[in-house]
């Protein structure tokens, strides 16, 4: 057993150490790139253009494995409530912390954006702001929820000089909606869905080795990911939100590394020990700004990491991969909404605020797990009645504020069913405080290696 954890452990640490050589790569390459010049033409737009190709392709990879994972991951989950005596009790539970973590990160955006007033420090052309391409409201939100086809796919034509053209999405929602109901329908169905239910789970173990393999990519991801968002926007661009920016990451750094000991030290949980176990899904979501496509990692450090029990990980880790998102539907929008108010010169008052915590709070699965959260902040500010156009202020360095919304995403993702599990007496306490047992069951999801 010694031998075959070993090389597993020496993976995970130099599987990390990538990550970490990637970004700073990635760091100098962009920086190298924006010093030659990055215009067409300039000596460093071909190292700025392969940096954005390699950065895409690494998302596009993981953008394409979303649906059969959210899909069958659902499904097996809902599946998995069956091996649990107090299901109803643990879902209830589940949603009811995340709404609270949930109220406690908006509350902190909330106060940062009073204090700091980050708005009212931005150095920028008001009219450089437009609206973004993408908005949300509460009418797209509920009408998203209604499946238009049995796959969550849509489709859309846009009309060019050299012709028209047709392009496929899907809607997470949509996704969630229908494997909600064909999970549910599946355990109504009794013996009749065994087969469905076991094809199911064949095809998550499928999905999973996949995904396993585009992880495995992360540290070339990286440099292409941190790299071009560097060479893209430079210094510039932060140095006029730089106020905006500082607050941000302060909200961020305060639910992750205050706000989430105090509740884990509440529990009698040690927060060195979660952040030993959750440190590489939340390393991941850093650099690839996906709460989904880290959503496999998530859910082995929450179970080998954390002690949580399988049966009811596989439930709450992909639920939260969807609609658990502190980061971007909390502190951001709540931030956002507060930096373009004090922009254009606009006051809000008491029910203004009490407007924000209800959107962030009831609003988090607009954002739906994907990278960036412009539909969440553009449902916030329209529900304030604010600008539109304010949003485009910020869209510059969204990538970068995209990193860390993401890394709070999963961490607290990762947060509530240990929470949950620890008030009702069903973690793995020993698990928990072994905190390096994580490592061999990690690997199997960022590639394991095999002794030669």
């Amino acid at each position: 057993m010694a031998q075959a954890t070993a090389p597993s452990s020496r993976f995970i640490s130099g599987f990390g150490v990538q990550v970490l050589v990637g970004m700073v790569a990635g760091l100098a390459l962009g920086l190298l790139a924006r010093r030659l010049g990055v215009d067409e033409g300039q000596a460093g737009h071909a190292l700025a253009e392969t940096l954005h190709q390699v950065g895409s392709i690494f998302i596009q990879l993981l953008r394409v494995l979303v649906p059969p994972l959210v899909f069958t991951a659902i499904v097996a989950s809902i599946a998995n409530l069956r091996e649990l005596q107090n299901a109803a009790r643990l879902v209830w539970k589940t949603l009811l912390w995340f709404a609270v973590t949930a109220l406690i990160a908006v509350a902190i955006g909330i106060t940062l954006g009073v204090v700091l007033q980050p708005g009212a420090h931005a150095a920028l052309d008001a009219a450089t702001a437009a609206a973004p391409r993408t908005n949300g409201s509460w009418l797209d939100f509920l009408t998203s929820l209604v499946p238009s086809n049995i796959l969550g796919l849509n489709a859309s034509t846009k009309v060019g000089e050299t012709g028209a053209s047709t392009s496929l999405s899907f809607n997470v929602l949509q996704i969630l909606v229908i494997a909600l109901a064909a999970g549910i329908a599946a355990l109504r169905v009794g013996p009749a869905g065994e087969g469905f239910l076991a094809f199911n789970a064949s095809a998550l173990a499928v999905v999973r080795k996949v995904l396993s393999w585009v992880i495995r990519l992360t540290p070339i991801g990286t440099v292409g990911l941190l790299g071009n968002a560097v060479a893209q926007y430079g210094w510039t661009t932060l140095g006029q939100l730089g106020a905006f920016t500082g607050a941000i990451y302060l909200g961020l750094g305060l639910v992750l590394f205050v706000v989430y000991p105090i509740l884990l030290t509440a529990h009698g949980l040690n927060p060195l020990k979660f952040f030993a176990s959750a440190w590489p899904a939340i390393q991941l979501a850093f650099v690839s700004r996906s709460s989904i496509g880290t959503l496999p990692l998530t859910e082995t450090v929450t179970e080998a990491g954390l002690g949580v029990p399988r049966a009811y990980a596989a439930f709450a880790v992909p639920l939260g991969a969807t609609t658990k998102m502190d980061g971007c539907a909390a502190i951001y929008p709540a931030l956002s909404a507060i930096f373009i108010a004090q922009f254009y010169h606009l006051p809000l008052g008491l029910t203004d605020y009490a407007l924000i915590v209800a959107v962030s709070v009831l609003g988090s699965a607009a954002t739906a797990g994907l990278t960036g959260a412009t539909v969440m902040l553009t449902l916030t500010l329209s529900t304030l009645g604010l600008p539109l156009e304010g949003a485009g202020l910020l869209l510059a360095i969204d990538p970068i504020l995209d990193m860390g919304r993401t890394a709070v995403n999963v961490a607290g993702q990762a947060l509530v069913p240990t929470l949950v599990a620890k008030q009702e007496g069903i973690l793995d306490q020993a698990a928990y405080d072994a905190a390096a047992g994580v490592a061999p069951a990690v690997s199997q999801d960022v590639g394991a290696v095999t002794q030669s």
